[in-house]
C-alpha cells in the first residue's frame, strides 16, 4: 500500500488532477443513476430498458456510437502504432466514417422498419431459429469472454501505466496475479455496472454524451498541450501549430519515413514482411480491400454498436446520428495518432542538429521502452495540471463507456433471444427487465473471473484476438448482408457459410502465413460469397416471388448493370496492375476483392428484379427506405470531401 501511495504522489499528477478525475466519476455515476429513474408510477418495459424507449436523439445516437467504439486499444494501441510506423493505422477510423454513412443509408433502415431488438433476432426471423440461437450463443461468449475481458484488461494496463503504479503480486485461486491490475479492473466494472445495469440503454446512451465530450475534448487537449510544450521548449515560433509544422517537415526529410503517410507501401529493405508496417496496413487495401469487411461487420452487424441506432426516436434521427458519428470518426486520428508521432519525434528527432530528447532534458520523466508507452509518456510529461486530469478522464471514459455498452448488449441478447424465446415466452415486461439486470451482473462476475486466465499475456493475446475475431467477419457480412437484401438467401446457405468462415480463414492462414491478414480476408470473402450464392440458388425450398412494380425492377436492373461494369473495370485494372512491380508494392491485388463485391451486388440486384422465386422468409425491401433527405446528403458529401482531401494531402 505504501508503494502505491508513493507512486501516486511522484507520478507527475497533482492534487487538482485527481480532483478533476474524481469529479468526473461522481458526475458520471450520479448522472447515470438519475437517468435510471422511470416515470412515476410506471414500470420500465423491455423497450425502455433495452432500447431506451426509442427516445434517443441524433446527437445521443452519434455520441453513444463513438463512446462504445473508442477504448484503451485506440488510445494506447493506435497511438503506439503511430509511434512505430505512422498515421496509416488511422485508416481504420477514417474508412469507418464512410461505412457509417453506408450503414445509415442501406442497412439500418431495414432493421428499424422490422422493429429489430437484436441482431440474432433478425437471423431467427430471416433464416430459422437454429441460426439465430447459434449466433446468440456465439455473441454471448464473444462479449463476456473476449470483449469485456480485453477492454477491461487493456484499460487497467493503461491506467496502471499512466499512474506509474507498482505491481502487487500474489496468488489467487492457484494463479499468479497482479492485485493492482485486478483492483483497477474491479473498479472499472463497478463504475460501468453501477448505472448501466439498473438503468439500461437509456443510462448508457445519455451518459455517453458526457463521456464522448471528455473523450474527444480531453484527447484533443492532450495533443495540443504536447505540441505546445514541444514548441515552447524548443523555442519554435507559432506554439503548438509551429511545433506540428516542424515535426511534419523534419520527418519528411528522413528518407523512407512514412509517419505522415496514410498509404503504406511494401518496404523491400525489410526482409521479413511480418516486421514491415505494410503487413498490418497493406497499401490500397484500406481503400478498396477487405478492410470494408471488418468495418461493415463491426458497424453494421454488431449488437452493442447497432443497438444505439435501433434505439433512436425514428429512422431520420437514427440516420443523422450515424452521420454525426461519421464526422466524429474523422477527429479520432488527430486525438490518438498525432500524440504517437509527437512521441516518436521527441525520442528520435532532432532540432537545429541537436537531438530533441537532449534539448528537452529535465522535462522528460521516464522513457518509451515499447511503442505502447507513447501515449502514457506524453500524458505524464507534456500535459499541465488539470489538463492531465482531463486526459486521464478521457481515457477512463473510453474504457467505461465501452464496458457499459457491452453489459447492456449482453443482457439484451440473452433476455430477448434466449430467455424470452426458449425459457419463458410469456414473461412479463417487469420480468424481462429483471432478467436483463441479472444477466448483466452475471456477465460482470464471469468476466471478472475469466479476465486473468484469458488475458494473462495481454499484449500477444490481444493481437491474436484481433486477428482471429476477424475470421468471423467475412461470414457475418455474407450471411447478414445478403440475408437482409437478397430474396433468394437460404437458411442452409447461412449455416454452411457460418461454418465455412472458420474453415476458409484457418486454411488461408496456414497456406498464406506471409500474406497480410486484410488480403487473406478478401480471399475468404470471395470463397464464401460463391458458396452462399450457389447453395441459395440451388435451394428446393423456394416459393413463388412476390410481384414487383416496374419502377423497382427497372431501378434494380440499371444498378446491376452498373455494378457488373464496375466489376469488369476493377478486374481489368487488377490484372494489368499486378504486372507492374511498383503497383504490387501497394497491394494492387486488393482490387480483385472490390471486383468480387461489385459482382455480388450485381447478382443480388439482378436476381431480385428477374427471379420468379424467393426464399420463404425473404425480407420485403421497399426502396423508399433508402431515400435520405437533403441535410443528410449534404453532410455525407462533406464527410467524403474531407476524407478525399486528407488522403490527397497525406497519401
Amino acid at each position: 500500500m505504501n508503494s502505491i501511495i508513493e507512486a501516486l504522489s511522484t507520478n507527475g499528477f497533482a492534487l487538482a488532477d485527481y480532483l478533476v478525475f474524481g469529479l468526473y466519476i461522481v458526475i458520471l455515476v450520479g448522472m447515470g443513476i438519475y437517468l435510471s429513474r422511470g416515470k412515476k408510477g410506471e414500470e420500465k418495459s423491455s423497450t425502455d430498458y433495452f432500447l431506451a424507449g426509442n427516445t434517443l436523439t441524433w446527437w445521443a445516437v452519434g455520441a453513444s456510437l463513438i463512446a462504445a467504439n473508442i477504448s484503451a486499444e485506440q488510445f494506447i494501441g493506435m497511438s503506439g502504432s503511430a509511434y512505430r510506423s505512422g498515421i496509416a493505422m488511422a485508416a481504420y477510423e477514417l474508412m469507418a466514417a464512410v461505412t457509417l454513412i453506408l450503414v445509415a443509408k442501406f442497412l439500418l433502415p431495414v432493421m428499424i422498419e422490422r422493429k429489430i431488438f437484436t441482431i440474432p433476432q433478425f437471423l431467427r426471423e430471416r433464416y430459422n431459429w437454429g441460426v439465430g440461437l447459434a449466433f446468440s450463443i456465439f455473441w454471448l461468449f464473444l462479449y463476456v469472454f473476449i470483449n469485456l475481458t480485453s477492454v477491461a484488461w487493456l484499460g487497467a494496463l493503461a491506467i496502471k501505466m499512466i499512474l506509474g503504479l507498482p505491481a502487487v503480486n500474489g496468488v489467487l485461486l492457484g494463479m499468479h496475479v497482479d492485485f493492482t491490475l485486478l483492483t483497477i479492473i474491479l473498479i472499472l466494472f463497478l463504475v460501468a455496472g453501477t448505472y448501466s445495469i439498473y438503468g439500461g440503454l437509456a443510462s448508457v446512451a445519455w451518459t455517453d454524451v458526457m463521456q464522448v465530450t471528455f473523450l474527444v475534448g480531453g484527447g484533443l487537449i492532450t495533443a495540443f498541450a504536447a505540441l505546445n510544450v514541444i514548441g515552447n521548449a524548443l523555442d519554435i515560433e507559432g506554439g503548438a501549430f509551429g511545433a506540428f509544422a516542424e515535426i511534419y517537415s523534419h520527418l519528411g526529410t528522413i528518407e523512407g519515413d512514412r509517419h505522415f503517410h496514410l498509404i503504406v507501401s511494401r518496404n523491400e529493405a525489410i526482409a521479413n514482411i511480418v516486421e514491415d508496417p505494410y503487413f498490418d496496413i497493406p497499401g490500397i487495401v484500406v481503400i478498396v480491400g477487405a478492410l470494408w469487411i471488418s468495418n461493415i461487420g463491426y458497424w453494421g452487424f454488431n449488437q452493442y454498436i447497432i443497438q444505439k441506432g435501433l434505439a433512436a426516436k425514428n429512422l431520420n434521427e437514427a440516420k443523422k446520428g450515424m452521420l454525426f458519428a461519421a464526422a466524429l470518426k474523422i477527429l479520432i486520428p488527430f486525438i490518438v495518432c498525432i500524440p504517437g508521432v509527437c512521441a516518436f519525434y521527441i525520442m528520435n528527432g532532432s532540432y537545429n542538429g541537436v537531438p530533441v530528447a537532449e534539448q528537452l532534458g529535465d522535462l522528460l520523466n521516464g522513457t518509451i521502452a515499447r511503442s505502447d508507452d507513447a501515449y502514457p509518456f506524453l500524458i505524464r510529461n507534456f500535459t499541465p495540471v488539470v489538463v492531465k486530469g482531463l486526459s486521464f478522464a478521457a481515457l477512463a471514459a473510453a474504457v467505461i463507456s465501452s464496458l457499459a455498452s457491452m453489459f447492456n448488449s449482453t443482457s439484451t441478447i440473452f433476455t430477448m433471444d434466449i430467455y424470452k424465446q426458449l425459457i419463458n415466452p410469456k414473461a412479463s415486461e417487469k420480468r424481462l427487465v429483471n432478467v436483463g439486470r441479472m444477466t448483466s451482473i452475471c456477465a460482470l462476475l464471469l468476466a471478472l473471473i475469466a479476465v486473468y486466465p484469458i488475458m494473462g499475456g495481454a499484449d500477444q493475446a490481444f493481437q491474436v484476438i484481433q486477428e482471429y475475431s476477424g475470421f468471423v467477419f467475412p461470414g457475418v457480412v455474407v450471411i447478414f448482408g445478403l440475408g437482409l437484401l437478397w430474396k433468394r438467401a437460404s437458411g442452409m446457405a447461412a449455416v454452411v457459410t457460418a461454418i465455412g468462415t472458420f474453415v476458409f480463414s484457418i486454411l488461408f492462414k496456414f497456406l498464406m502465413p506471409d500474406t497480410p491478414f486484410l488480403l487473406r480476408m478478401g480471399y475468404v470473402f470471395a470463397c464464401l460469397a460463391v458458396l452462399f450464392i450457389g447453395i441459395s440458388l440451388a435451394s428446393k425450398k423456394a416459393v413463388p416471388a412476390k410481384p414487383l412494380d416496374e419502377s423497382t425492377i427497372r431501378t434494380q436492373l440499371v444498378w446491376a448493370r452498373v455494378f457488373f461494369v464496375c466489376a469488369l473495370a476493377a478486374a481489368a485494372f487488377g490484372i494489368i496492375g499486378y504486372q507492374d512491380d511498383d503497383l504490387r508494392l501497394y497491394g494492387v491485388e486488393a482490387v480483385f476483392f472490390l471486383a468480387t463485391m461489385f459482382v455480388v451486388l450485381g447478382i443480388y440486384l439482378r436476381s431480385n428484379a428477374k427471379d420468379k422465386v424467393q426464399d420463404p422468409q425473404a425480407v420485403d425491401i421497399d426502396l423508399s427506405l433508402f431515400r435520405t433527405d437533403r441535410a443528410f446528403n449534404i453532410g455525407a458529401i462533406a464527410v467524403l470531401v474531407v476524407l478525399v482531401v486528407l488522403y490527397t494531402l497525406l497519401w
